[in-house]
């Protein structure tokens, strides 16, 4: 079977898709650093903690400790850089009718799960699916309203008195606090699952987000030829 190449990620998508990479590592860090001052949440079941964010092994590891002032100053810097790149984003894939592919369809959240299955092999046939498949669409999408959240959170934890209102729509301060460190959890749940997904679907996938490009089965003219071809 000879192959062909079919353009899959546009050059905008593919630029601002690296740059998020590490802006968003810059923001989880810095965001640590200053988390640290003041460690409040944790895993309870019925009044016992079954884990603390974070144990301080994590942050001794880590060199975390004492460098509040240096957290700080990251955090607002790469926030705007954040910011930035994803409202570009944003107005691209609408400007562009790259949104089809990425937001969610009717029946998305009934095969997303297929999808999953297939992907533990458990079930065989992949489901109907266009330029991204239905898990990846709900994915994609909400990591564009977890942006959001922790870009509006963020500004409502920075600036609580010249924008009380939006601290105010979170519900104060520390409800603000709160969406926004459970907003970067899960940033970093889904980074993770990501990775795995990339190193799953192998070495053509990952090089189609460089290049812009994926290596397909070409696929035949129909002649008079296949056509009898195929009726033998």
């Amino acid at each position: 079977m000879q192959k062909q190449l079919e353009r899959k990620h546009p050059l905008a998508v593919r630029w601002l898709h690296w740059i998020n990479f590490p802006l968003l590592s810059m923001m989880i860090w810095s965001g640590l650093l200053i988390y640290w001052a003041n460690p409040v949440y944790g895993i309870s079941v019925f009044g016992y903690e079954l884990f603390k964010f974070f144990p301080p092994w994590f942050y001794d590891y880590l060199g975390i400790p004492f460098r509040l002032a240096e957290g700080l100053q990251l955090h607002f810097f790469f926030m705007w850089l954040f910011a930035a790149n994803g409202v570009i984003y944003v107005v691209y894939t609408i400007v562009s009718g790259e949104w089809r592919a990425i937001v969610p369809v009717p029946a998305s959240l009934k095969r997303a799960p297929l999808v999953a299955l297939h992907d533990a092999h458990i079930v065989k046939q992949m489901p109907p699916q266009g330029k991204y498949n239905d898990a990846q669409r709900i994915a994609y999408t909400s990591v564009i309203v977890m942006g959001t959240g922790s870009l509006l959170s963020g500004l409502a934890i920075y600036k609580p008195l010249q924008l009380a209102w939006l601290t105010t729509l979170f519900g104060g301060y520390e409800w603000a606090r709160w969406v926004h460190f459970w907003l970067t959890v899960m940033f970093v749940l889904f980074f993770a699952v990501h990775v795995i997904q990339v190193v799953l679907a192998g070495w053509g996938n990952f090089r189609s987000m460089i290049t812009g490009y994926e290596i397909v089965d070409a696929v035949e003219p129909v002649t008079t030829e296949t056509i009898e071809e195929a009726k033998a």
